[in-house]
């Protein structure tokens, strides 16, 4: 089993729902069950909680659904756990370095690394920006999405 966690600050916008689509994306491929995800924050602002509602309106309109995403915070047990950690921008990869223990055997890199055409090398933060910004991260995250399974495919399946 391939494990892949996604990772951002509070765990209830950009890192639910990379969870969420590349979930789907598992799905539909027909590898659910060898493929596991998960989401987790940086910071335990929001542990327990929903996604944010407006992720969750901008997911559910490209059919993807994160009702059952709960907020987490990364625990230093994730570091032995996944074989992929996968921050949204730079100050979570800076972050995931410097929580990971010697013993890490996970690959922590940026998400965005799995979309080299992208616009963008990080995911931004549209907590506080105006509705479109939420589905610029979903264009965003489905890119990255798809070049991560290939990537998986590849090397790992």
């Amino acid at each position: 089993m391939v494990k892949v966690l996604f990772v951002c600050t509070g765990n209830i916008c950009r890192s639910p729902t990379a969870e969420g689509v590349f979930r789907a994306m598992v799905r539909d491929a027909g590898l659910d069950g060898r493929i596991a995800t998960d989401s987790a924050g940086t910071h335990g602002y929001h542990v327990g909680e929903a996604p944010d509602r407006r992720s969750q309106a901008a997911a559910k309109r490209r059919g993807v659904d994160l009702s059952d995403l709960r907020a987490r915070r990364v625990s230093v047990e994730d570091f032995r756990r996944f074989d992929y950690m996968l921050a949204m921008d730079q100050g979570h990869l800076a972050e995931l370095k410097r929580l990971a223990p010697p013993d890490s055997a996970a690959e922590v890199r940026l998400f965005m690394d799995y979309a080299p055409d992208a616009p963008k090398r990080e995911v931004p933060d549209p907590y506080y920006g105006e509705g479109s910004h939420f589905d610029e991260v979903l264009d965003l995250v489905e890119a990255a999405s798809r070049g991560l399974l290939e990537h998986i495919r590849r090397e790992r399946l």
